[in-house]
């Protein structure tokens, strides 16, 4: 917790390793959320 976080460099962008993880697990859930079926809506 003293040491300053691990930065990603892609020319102009800098993003942290942690909000790079954060990033990806909200586009996992999306995806997620896109094709699994909702609870209780077994149709005919």
């Amino acid at each position: 917790m003293n040491h300053p976080g691990y930065y990603l460099h892609w020319g102009v962008i800098q993003v942290s390793a942690a909000n790079l993880i954060v990033i990806a697990l909200m586009i996992i859930v999306f995806i997620a959320a896109l094709f699994v079926p909702f609870p209780g809506r077994r149709g005919s």
